[in-house]
């Protein structure tokens, strides 16, 4: 099976900039789609923004269109996301996770497979 381990978190100020990685291993890392997922305390998972297992195509969450940018590199077989505009609201674990070949939504937590263990992004004011 896949194994994920994002890195790259960290405490910052409104406004910053994060960059968050995700190193995946175990299979074919090119073939799979990818998601960045975020979740808070006593909240639930939520879809950030995901990326087509070429790199070609990528997909936003309203609340972070405009302000994160997600990349992908295959030779490296990791994914980033480009943390901008920061906001407290933004704080939160953020998970990586590999689509599902079966999937049929990408901004469902449902349609993926492996998940890593998460990176604590928290932003003050």
């Amino acid at each position: 099976q896949v194994q994920l381990v994002e890195a790259g978190g960290g405490s910052v100020q409104a406004g910053d900039s994060l960059r968050l990685s995700c190193a995946a291993s175990g299979r074919t890392f090119s073939s799979y789609g990818m998601g960045w997922f975020r979740q808070a305390p006593g909240k639930e998972r939520e879809f950030v923004a995901a990326i087509s297992g070429s790199g070609d195509g990528t997909y936003y969450a309203d609340s972070v269109k405009g302000r994160f940018t997600i990349s992908r590199d295959n030779a490296k077989n990791t994914v980033y996301l480009q943390m901008t505009s920061l906001t407290p609201e933004d704080t939160a674990v953020y998970y990586c996770a590999i689509r599902s070949p079966r999937g049929s939504y990408y901004s469902r937590k449902e349609s993926y497979d492996y998940w890593g263990q998460g990176t604590q992004v928290t932003v003050s004011s």
